[in-house]
């Protein structure tokens, strides 16, 4: 650990000699930022005050409270040139992997992220915010010559891709959206080249990821045309080399597809594509989430088709009991995030009561800014489960609830939640002379309307 902390205190100051500024320098960079941001605190101080308070992280005897964490990253995201750099090889990276060294916990550093990407962009998108300084000199020489493209280029752009996908649920889609257009036109430009086998291989993988990516903020900012032709890129550029990761982007397919058109055997048939694809690759939690979503597609339209989704979950479950350990998609998902397909079928299945603690106990396990989207869809089901519990106060209590859900909605501006708010919202027609509703009328027109 202490020697960790030594690590990071050297690349503290190896960050600040790279920029050539003294002590003095950087302090002066900091109060500024400070007043820029309002923290009166460090805008106050003395120059000579945050010099020692440099001095101190740089010996390594203590490591930058939050709001000089805030202050530094916002520094370092800028380019000496003044352009914003978010991305691999950046100062802003190697910032964060200082503070890391210095004890930052992950999700403080994903949280730092999120609320600087989301304040710089604010004054207009630079379109390469999140690749690397040196990843932009690298791939314009690639783009200029993609027979020659080498794959550190391509680990830059999935990399890329990576960070901005990271920021979903705290930096705005339409932003995102803009940012992730650089790093598809660079993978379309690299894809009409001729490279070696490995090369392409990796190559098509990285493609086929960006364009899945693209097309589900393509959705958000309601371009369907845009988000359905998307996913078809990406299913093609992966082909069958890696069946999971076709897999990954048919489930998120099959969601975009049934909310943009509406059609339910659409989805159906993606799903049950995502199921095979799943099947024939290697990771457990992947066959887990097909399997799943066949489930919640299975009692989605008309007919319902009940014992199709019990057996589908049945089957989601067996798939998380199995050997886990070292599955390449793990992070895909989760016991957690199954609970919430249980919950949302139950409500379909006239399995109530079980689906309010089935989608209670999934909104427990999502709490990163990543799952904010996520957590606003399981809490509305949550409160649409407890609407059909039925009894006396369940339609108030579901009111109450579906508050929650209205800011976080609103904050993310995601179209699944504001969809499933709507539906709930329906589903309360009956109560709309109570004082509960026109209150949650009231949130809703001044969260989405402002007014």
């Amino acid at each position: 650990m202490k020697s960790q902390r030594k690590s990071g205190a050297a690349a503290l100051r190896r960050l600040r000699v790279a920029r050539g500024w003294s002590w003095t320098e950087l302090a002066g960079e900091l109060r500024s930022q400070a007043r820029a941001l309002h923290i009166g605190r460090i805008a106050a101080a003395q120059v000579a005050s945050v010099r020692r308070t440099i001095g101190r992280w740089e010996a390594g005897t203590t490591p930058p409270d939050e709001q000089y964490q805030v202050l530094l990253a916002h520094v370092y995201a800028r380019t000496p040139a003044g352009s914003v750099a978010l991305g691999p090889g950046s100062d802003f990276r190697e910032l964060l992997e200082a503070l890391a060294l210095l004890g930052l916990s992950p999700n403080r550093i994903a949280e730092l992220t999120t609320t600087v990407a989301a304040a710089i962009t604010s004054h207009g998108t630079d379109l390469l915010a999140f690749l690397g300084t040196p990843l932009r000199g690298d791939l314009a020489g690639a783009l200029a010559r993609p027979n020659e493209l080498r794959l550190p280029v391509v680990e830059g752009l999935d990399e890329a891709r990576e960070a901005v996908d990271q920021q979903i649920g705290g930096v705005p889609f339409v932003r995102l959206h803009l940012v992730q257009a650089a790093v598809v036109h660079a993978c379309r430009q690299l894809l009409s080249g001729e490279q070696p086998a490995p090369v392409r291989a990796k190559l098509r993988s990285v493609a086929s990821r960006a364009f899945a990516l693209a097309a589900r903020l393509a959705f958000e900012t309601h371009d369907d045309a845009a988000a359905l032709n998307l996913y078809a890129e990406a299913v093609s550029a992966v082909g069958a080399a890696e069946p999971s990761q076709r897999a990954l982007i048919r489930s998120s397919q099959t969601m975009v597809t049934y909310y943009a058109t509406g059609s339910i055997e659409r989805a159906r048939r993606i799903a049950r594509d995502a199921v095979q694809d799943a099947r024939r690759g290697d990771s457990v939690f992947m066959r887990a989430r097909a399997h799943a979503l066949q489930a919640e597609m299975a009692v989605r339209g008309a007919p319902t088709r009940h014992r199709d989704a019990q057996a589908a979950l049945h089957l989601a479950w067996h798939d998380l009991d199995a050997d886990t350990s070292g599955d390449p998609m793990a992070k895909v998902f989760s016991p957690g995030r199954l609970r919430g397909f249980e919950g949302i079928c139950g409500i379909f299945l006239g399995e109530a009561e079980a689906a309010e603690k089935q989608l209670a106990e999934s909104a427990r396990t999502l709490t990163r800014t990543r799952e904010t989207v996520q957590r606003a869809i399981v809490l509305t089901d949550r409160a649409l489960a407890r609407l059909h519990v039925a009894g006396d106060g369940a339609p108030e209590s579901a009111a109450d609830q579906l508050h929650e859900c209205v800011d976080l909605a609103a904050s993310t501006r995601g179209r699944v939640p504001a969809q499933r708010l709507r539906q709930a919202r329906l589903e309360l027609r009956p109560w709309r002379s109570e004082s509960f509703v026109a209150d949650l009328d009231d949130h809703i027109h001044t969260a989405f309307i402002g007014i």
